[in-house]
């Protein structure tokens, strides 16, 4: 897997940093900012676009729904508007397994604790 962290922290990167970064090619970055609202990177004065960490974090969630989680296009724009002005959903990928099975259970027993609650 490609490191998603960079190896040194800035304010501001490249699109060709955050192509290295998160392992997908310029021209990708670009389009998505044409699908994507939420991607709209700044740019300095000789007209180059200046990446923040929090559009390198968005690009790698864009990436996991769209290669990943398989979605189009569409879903993951919809995924995302839903995350608009909420919070944002935390990935299970960096959790153990353990970890899953324990969500789960806790999960389950929430839904369990609902029932009883609501009759």
């Amino acid at each position: 897997m490609v490191n998603t962290k960079p190896k040194i922290k800035k304010l501001y990167y490249s699109i060709g940093e955050v192509s290295e970064i998160t392992g997908l090619k310029a021209y990708v970055l670009r389009y998505w900012e044409t699908e994507f609202k939420q991607i709209s990177p700044p740019k300095n004065r000789a007209g180059n676009r200046t990446y923040r960490q929090k559009d390198i974090n968005l690009i790698q969630d864009i990436k996991d729904l769209l290669y990943e989680q398989q979605y189009t296009i569409e879903g993951a724009r919809k995924i995302l508007g839903r995350k608009d002005g909420r919070e944002k959903k935390r990935s299970n990928k960096y959790l153990s397994n353990d970890q899953k099975v324990v969500l789960s259970k806790i999960r389950d027993e929430l839904k369990e604790i609902l029932l009883v609650i609501n009759e």
